[in-house]
């Protein structure tokens, strides 16, 4: 114990010490494993195939889908004003400034936008409506592929049932977006209007700092609602919010990129101008696969080293399961019931030995034997007495029928048909014993 003292006085480290070194560095290891292994899941699961598959279909999608939508508000103008058709038609052309070059904005997306807004189009609004429901939902079916394939969870679900689930998910992302959009759009300048003339200074100023955040946050509970509804084998809901926040900052990051590529790809000249705006689209929306599809690769890293615990769902069907197990051992214990009360009432018999089963199948053996020789001895019996039954029976039929030839004078036929010899008178012998060769005296 001194020499303990003396060592922890001289600077020695006691094992409760050594415990807490070892748990601070275990820490610290931590978010490098977490990283190390969402990137070896990403690129063993060719996550930026998935994404351009992803960009791909988002693509073809997205200009029939703006088109349908911005054609059915030329329809719906009467009901909602030309002041929101106007407002609609300006945040349009704002936003396109600022991810397109000036040119392409005023020569090739305003005069769209202002015969579309201005008097709607029914062929426009059903044939886009129909290319985005294609597109859109194969676009939908690759988010839900790759994120599935993140969890290992894929195949889990039919692969009808799958595409027609993505189908069903744009359906309702459409819905949810033709709702949102006119009010994020309109809204920052509404929203005041609806307080008094002296806060609305105020709501204004909180409206103008509070839009972009509020935005985000709304597309943040968006990607953890996805991440939850794409997977087979649902996890906790807030288990997806690290994967959606992880996909909003590549998203913002990406955005900010673009931007200053499209800013300087644009000082070059016309040519170059022209050509970055659709290289620019591809690549944002090769980026916001990519976002979608590194959160879910996240989230499955995660899912790794922190198992979460089972959901409610998950709980009651795994109640259902154990009622059911529940059940059969009962069963099979009626019938173990059943057997032990047949062994209990049958009667008892001792285990025998080997060397006591040897001798008894030598006894058996020996038995078996014996009888077999009894059975033979009988039945040479009951063959030699048969065969002397016969016998005497013939020789008394013989000797009566000698007798009657005898009597009558008739030859013995019973060899063969031939005449048996006659029998000679047995030779008289006299007092003395002697008889004579001739059988009688002279």
């Amino acid at each position: 114990m001194l020499e303990g003292e003396i060592d922890t006085r001289g600077g020695g480290m006691t094992d409760g010490e050594d415990d807490r070194a070892s748990a601070r560095q275990a820490r610290r290891k931590v978010p490098l494993r977490l990283v190390r292994r969402t990137l070896s899941k990403a690129w063993s699961g060719n996550i930026f195939s998935e994404a351009a598959e992803a960009a791909f279909w988002q693509t073809l999608s997205l200009p029939p889908l703006l088109l349908g939508l911005l054609g059915s508000v030329g329809f719906l103008g009467d009901w909602f004003g030309e002041a929101v058709v106007t407002e609609v038609h300006d945040q349009i052309i704002g936003f396109s400034e600022t991810v397109f070059s000036g040119s392409v904005v005023n020569q090739i997306i305003e005069p769209t936008v202002d015969d579309i807004l201005t008097t709607g189009k029914g062929e426009i609004v059903s044939v886009g409506f129909l290319i985005s429901l294609w597109a859109g939902s194969s676009a939908m079916s690759s988010f839900v592929d790759a994120i599935t394939v993140a969890h290992d969870q894929y195949g889990v679900r039919n692969e009808v049932w799958q595409r027609i689930f993505a189908l069903l998910l744009y359906l309702a992302s459409l819905v949810l977006l033709v709702i949102g959009l006119p009010i994020i759009a309109i809204g920052p300048n509404l929203l005041p209007e609806f307080f008094p003339s002296d806060w609305q200074p105020v709501i204004a100023s909180w409206v103008g700092a509070l839009y972009y955040p509020t935005v985000g946050v709304l597309l943040v509970l968006a990607l953890a609602t996805l991440y939850k509804v794409a997977l087979p084998r649902k996890l906790p809901w807030h288990r997806g919010l690290p994967g959606a926040g992880l996909a909003m900052v590549i998203f913002l990051l990406s955005s900010v990129g673009l931007r200053f590529y499209i800013s300087w790809i644009t000082t070059t000249g016309y040519t170059y101008g022209a050509l970055a705006t659709p290289i620019a689209f591809l690549l944002f929306t090769f980026f916001i696969g990519l976002a979608i599809v590194a959160g879910a690769y996240f989230n499955s890293a995660i899912q790794e080293l922190w198992p979460a615990r089972m959901t409610r769902r998950q709980r009651r069907k795994w109640r259902r399961l154990e009622m059911v197990r529940a059940n059969e051992r009962l069963r099979a214990g009626e019938g173990d019931s059943a057997s032990l009360w047949q062994r209990t009432t049958m009667p008892l018999r001792r285990q025998r030995r080997p060397d006591e089963d040897s001798q008894a199948e030598a006894g058996t053996a020996a038995t078996s034997d014996s009888d077999q020789a009894d059975q033979a001895d009988h039945s040479d019996q009951a063959d030699h007495s048969d065969q002397a039954d016969h016998s005497d029976q013939a020789d008394h039929g013989n000797h009566g029928e000698g007798r009657q030839r005898e009597r009558s004078g008739e030859p013995d036929r019973s060899a063969g048909g031939r005449p048996s010899p006659q029998r000679r008178p047995p030779a008289r012998q006299d007092r003395t014993g002697y008889s004579p060769p001739g059988g009688r005296f002279s």
